[in-house]
C-alpha cells in the first residue's frame, strides 16, 4: 500500500489521528436509492448483482463521486454465508430476506457443514479485488460480514423478525446449541473478514443490526465472547476494524470492550455521551438518524452540525448515520450532508 493510500481521511480517523475534515461515508450507500442501482435491479436479482463480482463491484463504485464520500463500502448482504451452511437463502420482492431451511433445534447446528469463506464465497472476494482495484487511492473500500448473534437470529427465525421469540426461545431453552451455533458463526464471520482484507479491503465492518434487543446480561452472557472471538479474527487481518450495532446504548461498554478499532453508534445516543463512554482510546462512527435525511433542508442541516459539534473536531470521528440509507432517500440530501461535514 502506497503511503498517499494509507494517508486516506478515513483511515487516518480510524487511526485516531488528525485529519483536515470529518470523514464521511454512508450504510448502505450503495443501494436502492440510486437510479443508476435500480436500473440495474431491473435486470438482475439481488442475489445475481451479488453472485456476478463485475456487477457488485459496479454497484460499490456508483455513489463514491456522485456523493463525494470518504470510503466505498461493497455491496454485498450479511446472508450470503447462509447458502454455503445448506441453510437456503432467497429475497422477496415485500418480505425481505427468507431463510428455506431455518434452524430450529439442536441437532440442525451438529449437521452445519464446514465453510471455507475464501472459496465457498470466493464471488464477494473476487467483488473485493475488483473493487479496490478500480477505486482511487484515497477511497479506501470497506469490507464487512454480519455479526454472529444477527446472524444467528436470521437464520433461527427464518426472515425479519421484531419479537425475537424463536431466537430467545433457542438461546435460553437450548443454551449448549447456542454457544455451538456461535462459535461456528464467529469462526466463519472473522475468516471471512480477514479474506475480504486479504483481497484488498482496506477497512472492515461487523454489523450486528439486531443486537439491541438484547438485556445488558443477556448480551454479556449468550453474545459477547463470540463477537469477540470473530472481531480477533478480523483484526489478524491488519487493517482498521468497524464494529458497529443498534440499540446498544444500554450495554456500549460491553460492546465496546469486544472488540473494534471504531465502534458505530445509532442515533439513540447522542455523540458526545456514547464518545465519552468509549474513553479515548477509541474512533466512533456515527450517527444521524437515516429519516433525518427525508426532513426539510434546515432540520437535515441542523442534524448534521449538532452530530459534528457533539464530535468536537476530535481525531476519531467518522461521520455516518445511525444504520442505512432509506430507499427513499433524496440523492442531493447526502451530497449537502457530505459537504456539511467536509466544511461547507
Amino acid at each position: 500500500m502506497s503511503p498517499a493510500a494509507d494517508d486516506s481521511r478515513f483511515l487516518k480517523a480510524c487511526r485516531r489521528e488528525p485529519t483536515d475534515v470529518t470523514p464521511v461515508w454512508f450504510m448502505r450507500q450503495a443501494g436502492r436509492y440510486l437510479a443508476e442501482y435500480r436500473a440495474r435491479r431491473q435486470k438482475h436479482s439481488l442475489l445475481e448483482l451479488c453472485h456476478r463480482p463485475e456487477l457488485a463491484a459496479e454497484v460499490t463504485l456508483q455513489p463514491v463521486e456522485r456523493l463525494g464520500v470518504d470510503a466505498a463500502i461493497l455491496f454485498a448482504d450479511i446472508l450470503l454465508p447462509f447458502e454455503p451452511l445448506g441453510l437456503g437463502l432467497t429475497f422477496a420482492a415485500s418480505d425481505g430476506p427468507q431463510i428455506t431451511r431455518p434452524i430450529r433445534d439442536a441437532a440442525q447446528v451438529l449437521e452445519l457443514p464446514p465453510v471455507d469463506p475464501a472459496q465457498d464465497l470466493g464471488y464477494v472476494i473476487e467483488a473485493v479485488r475488483l473493487a479496490a482495484r478500480a477505486l482511487p487511492q484515497h477511497i479506501p473500500l470497506i469490507g464487512f460480514a454480519g455479526a454472529p448473534f444477527t446472524l444467528a437470529s436470521y437464520a433461527i427465525e427464518g426472515g425479519s423478525t421484531r419479537s425475537f421469540v424463536l431466537t430467545k426461545r433457542f438461546m435460553y431453552g437450548e443454551p449448549r446449541a447456542w454457544h455451538a451455533l456461535m462459535e461456528r458463526l464467529a469462526e466463519l464471520v472473522g475468516r471471512y473478514l480477514a479474506a475480504q482484507a486479504g483481497a484488498g479491503a482496506r477497512a472492515l465492518q461487523l454489523f450486528d443490526s439486531w443486537v439491541g434487543c438484547l438485556s445488558p446480561a443477556d448480551y454479556a452472557a449468550y453474545v459477547f465472547p463470540h463477537s469477540q472471538r470473530a472481531l480477533a479474527l478480523a483484526r489478524r487481518a491488519g487493517v482498521p476494524v468497524i464494529h458497529f450495532g443498534t440499540g446498544t446504548a444500554t450495554f456500549l461498554a460491553d460492546f465496546a470492550r469486544a472488540g473494534g478499532d471504531v465502534i458505530g453508534v445509532d442515533w439513540r445516543i447522542p455523540l458526545d455521551i456514547a464518545w465519552e463512554q468509549l474513553g479515548p482510546g477509541r474512533a466512533i462512527q456515527g450517527n444521524l438518524d437515516p429519516v433525518a435525511l427525508l426532513a426539510p433542508r434546515p432540520l437535515l442541516e441542523a442534524g448534521v452540525r449538532d452530530v459534528l459539534a457533539r464530535g468536537g473536531g476530535r481525531p476519531g470521528h467518522i461521520f455516518n448515520l445511525g444504520h442505512g440509507v432509506l430507499p427513499e432517500t433524496p440523492v442531493d440530501a447526502l451530497r449537502r450532508v457530505v459537504e456539511i461535514a467536509h466544511g461547507g
